[in-house]
C-alpha cells in the first residue's frame, strides 16, 4: 500500500512532527469535504421550494415536478456503494475532484434546463456526482487526518449535514422570490470552483490502491434494493402512489437486499462489505445513529407543516424560524470536543440522545400564538444537542477501524444514512396519515403535526437503548495526544 494511504496508522504511533503543510493541510480538509457535503445536502432540499416556479417556467404541473427530487435521491441512493470502490480503484483525490467539477457541471446543465425530461437527465447526473463526492471527500479526510483530531474534524463536519435540510427551505424561497429558480443551481457554481482549487492546493496526490474486481452483482442488487427502498419511503412521505404499488415497490426493495446479504457472505469483495458490522463501534454508531438521522430527515419536513399549513406563514417566514435551529449546531462546534473528551462517547451518546429527543418532542407544544423567541430558543437548542449527537457518532464510527477500511465503511455509512434521513421523513408522513384515520379526520389537524414529533422523539430516544451497548471505554484512541 502506498505511504499516503497509511496516514492515519502511522501517525497514531510514533511519527516525526507534522511539516507546516501538512498542519494546514489538517486544518483545511474539514472545511473542504464541508463545502461538497453542504452542496450535497443542499441541493437535496432546496428545490422543493422552487418546485411551483419550475413548473410554470418549463410548462409542466407541480405534480409531476416532484420527479426533480426523486431523480437526484434515486441517483444518489444507486451510486453511492460504488464510491469506496472507484476511491480504491481510480485515487481518492482524483475522483473527488472529478465528482465535484461534474456536480457544478451539471448544475449548471439544470439551470439552462428547457424542458422537464432535461431537467430529470441533468439530476440524474448531479445525483451520481454527488453519490461520489460526499463519501469519496470523507475518504480523504478519514485517511489524512490522524485519528487524534478526527473529533474535531467530524464536529466541523457535522454542520453541513444539518445546516443544508434548514438552510434549503429559506434559501430556496430567497432565490425564487428575489430573482428567478436557476440560481438554486447556480449558486453551486462558485462553491465547485473553490472546492477544486482547494483540494488541489491542500491535498497531496494519492495513488490507487489495489482494488478488487467490482462486485457488479452485488452492485446491481444493492442499487435496486436502495432505489426501490428510497423510491418508496419519498413516496410515503409525498403520498403520491397507491397502497399497492407502494408496497410491492418496498417489497422488491426488501426481497434484493436480504438477496445482497446472502450474496455477500459468499463473495470475497463485496460492494457493501458488511463484515465491518464485527465492529462493535462501527456497528452500534451505525444503527444508533440512523435512528437519530430520522430526525434530519423529519424536522424540517413537520416543521414547514406545522409553520406554514398550521400557523399560515409564508415559507420564507417559516424557513426563517427553522433556520435558527442552525445557531445552536455552530456553537456547538466550539464546544463539542471538550464535552466528548471529558464525559466520553458512550455517556455522551446515550444522554444526549434522549435530551435531543426532548427538544423534538417540545416542537410539538408550538402554538400560532407561541412568541418567536421561545420557538427560536427550544429550536437553537435542540440544534445543539442534535449537532452534538452527529459529531460523537460520526467520530465513533471510524474510531476503531484500520486505514485499509475506510474506503468501504464510508461508503457503508453513506448508505445508511441516505436510507436514514428518507425513513425519516416516510415515518412522520405515516405517522401524519395515521393519526388523520384513527381521528376520522380528512383535512390535516394540530394534533396530527403533534403525533409525528412525539413519534420522531421516541425513536430518536430509542437510539440511547443502541448506545448503552457501547463499552465505557469506546473512542479511548480518539482521545490520545499526538
Amino acid at each position: 500500500m502506498p505511504p499516503d494511504t497509511a496516514v492515519p496508522t502511522s501517525r497514531c504511533s510514533a511519527t516525526p512532527p507534522l511539516s507546516a503543510r501538512e498542519r494546514r493541510a489538517i486544518r483545511m480538509i474539514p472545511f473542504i469535504v464541508g463545502c461538497a457535503l453542504f452542496m450535497q445536502m443542499l441541493d437535496s432540499t432546496v428545490v422543493a421550494t422552487a418546485l411551483p416556479a419550475m413548473a410554470l417556467s418549463l410548462g409542466s404541473s407541480v405534480v409531476h415536478m416532484n420527479v426533480a427530487i426523486t431523480s437526484y435521491l434515486l441517483a444518489v441512493a444507486v451510486f453511492v456503494p460504488i464510491s469506496g470502490w472507484a476511491a480504491d480503484r481510480f485515487g481518492a483525490k482524483r475522483v473527488f475532484i472529478a465528482a465535484i467539477l461534474l456536480f457544478t457541471l451539471s448544475s449548471i446543465a439544470c439551470a439552462a434546463s428547457q424542458s422537464v425530461g432535461q431537467l430529470v437527465i441533468s439530476r440524474i447526473v448531479q445525483g451520481m456526482a454527488g453519490a461520489m463526492m460526499v463519501p469519496v471527500g470523507r475518504i480523504i479526510l478519514l485517511r489524512k487526518i490522524p485519528k487524534t483530531e478526527l473529533l474535531k474534524a467530524m464536529a466541523f463536519l457535522s454542520l453541513p449535514a444539518l445546516l443544508g435540510p434548514v438552510i434549503g427551505p429559506p434559501l430556496g424561497g430567497f432565490l425564487v422570490t428575489y430573482a428567478s429558480w436557476h440560481w438554486i443551481f447556480l449558486i453551486n457554481i462558485p462553491v465547485g470552483a473553490l472546492g477544486i482549487a482547494l483540494v488541489m492546493y491542500y491535498i497531496r496526490d494519492d495513488y490507487p490502491v489495489t482494488a478488487p474486481r467490482l462486485d457488479w452483482l452485488g452492485f446491481i442488487l444493492s442499487a435496486v434494493s436502495l432505489a426501490t427502498l428510497v423510491s418508496g419511503f419519498e413516496a410515503m412521505g409525498h403520498q403520491s402512489m397507491p397502497l399497492v404499488e407502494l408496497l410491492l415497490l418496498v417489497g422488491v426493495g426488501l426481497a434484493c437486499g436480504l438477496l445482497y446479504v446472502w450474496h455477500a457472505k459468499r463473495v470475497e469483495h463485496p460492494i457493501i462489505d458488511l463484515s465491518l458490522l464485527r465492529t462493535p463501534t462501527f456497528a452500534i454508531s451505525t444503527m444508533g445513529g440512523n435512528l437519530c438521522r430520522f430526525a434530519v430527515g423529519a424536522s424540517p419536513f413537520l416543521l414547514a407543516i406545522l409553520l406554514q399549513v398550521g400557523f399560515g406563514l409564508s415559507p420564507f417566514s417559516a424557513g426563517m424560524i427553522t433556520f435558527t435551529s442552525a445557531v445552536g449546531a455552530m456553537i456547538m462546534k466550539f464546544v463539542a470536543t471538550s464535552i466528548i473528551q471529558y464525559f466520553g462517547f458512550k455517556r455522551v451518546l446515550t444522554i444526549n440522545a434522549l435530551l435531543t429527543a426532548v427538544f423534538i418532542a417540545l416542537c410539538g407544544l408550538f402554538r400560532a400564538d407561541t412568541p418567536i423567541w421561545v420557538m427560536a430558543g427550544i429550536l437553537i437548542i435542540g440544534g445543539f444537542f442534535r449537532s452534538l449527537q452527529f459529531t460523537a457518532v460520526n467520530a465513533l464510527t471510524y474510531a476503531d477501524l484500520g486505514a485499509h477500511d475506510m474506503s468501504r465503511a464510508s461508503s457503508f455509512a453513506a448508505m445508511a444514512q441516505q436510507l436514514g434521513i428518507s425513513l425519516g421523513v416516510a415515518c412522520a408522513a405515516v405517522t401524519l396519515n395515521l393519526s388523520m384515520t384513527w381521528r376520522g379526520g380528512t383535512e390535516l389537524a394540530l394534533t396530527d403535526i403533534i403525533w409525528g414529533f412525539v413519534v420522531i422523539g421516541l425513536i430518536t430516544a430509542a437510539s440511547a437503548i443502541s448506545f448503552t451497548r457501547l463499552p465505557a471505554n469506546a473512542g479511548h484512541n480518539l482521545h490520545k495526544n499526538r
